[in-house]
């Protein structure tokens, strides 16, 4: 199997996976989707990269076959030129000139003939590596509809497991409450909400107080500097 090939197979194998299977199999759902994420992007990086190089190789080959296409032309114009050179020398009387032209245009056939095997030796080939192109980047298109979809789904997924990990945690709280005395396990709950609610205000207190001084300090450089714009004029007076 040709490195083209393994590339196509494993971006073929990735574009089929089922996202939604792969994320109910894992452990760690949003570990296993960092890592599709990873691996998706380097498949891609690579595939690109041996995309482009396939490209370049088919381009090579169709600039020669151009050329050879040319050397045709140009061959075929040189047999024609001998050719009547030769018949003008002939109804002159110079049979042995006109020989020697002939001979030419025999040669420059033989190598019009060669070109011309040549190039379609070439295009069945050519031919073959277009396609592989065209596979290739339609293949690469898919991977990178499928790395969208990836990166849709990662956020709200993973936001879906997180919370029904955290409902998990408070059914095994509450299931944990002791059956003859139901309030009070859920007021300290509550209570411990509470706080941690009442931290947050504190923090962002402390946030307000830091911004109110900030905007203060800009003040008093602004009077500072008002005081010193005066101060010179006064001297400059």
């Amino acid at each position: 199997m040709t490195k083209k090939q393994s590339i196509l197979g494993r971006i073929g194998q990735l574009v089929k996976a089922n996202i939604n299977d792969v994320i109910d199999n894992a452990e760690d759902p949003e570990k296993m989707l960092t890592q599709m994420e990873r691996d998706y992007k380097n498949s891609i990086v690579e595939a690109e990269n041996s995309i482009a190089e396939t490209i370049g190789n088919l381009r090579l080959m169709e600039d020669d076959h151009e050329a050879d296409s040319q050397a045709v032309e140009e061959w075929g114009a040189k047999a024609r030129t001998a050719s009547r050179k030769a018949d003008e020398l002939r109804a002159a009387g110079n049979d042995a000139e006109a020989d020697r032209f002939d001979n030419l245009a025999k040669v420059a056939l033989g190598k019009q003939i060669a070109f011309e095997k040549e190039m379609r030796a070439n295009e069945p080939i050519i031919a073959g590596q277009r396609e592989v192109v065209e596979k290739l980047k339609h293949s690469l298109a898919a991977m990178k509809s499928k790395l969208s979809e990836l990166q849709s789904k990662r956020s709200s997924l993973v936001a879906r497991q997180r919370t029904a990990q955290a409902q998990q945690q408070v059914t095994e709280a509450l299931g944990g409450i002791d059956v003859m005395d139901p309030l009070s396990e859920v007021s300290r709950f509550e209570e411990k909400v509470r706080r941690e609610e009442a931290k947050v205000r504190g923090h962002q207190e402390l946030a307000m107080s830091s911004l109110d001084q900030q905007f203060e300090d800009l003040e008093s450089l602004g009077d500072e500097a008002e005081i010193e714009a005066r101060m010179a004029a006064l001297k400059s007076g």
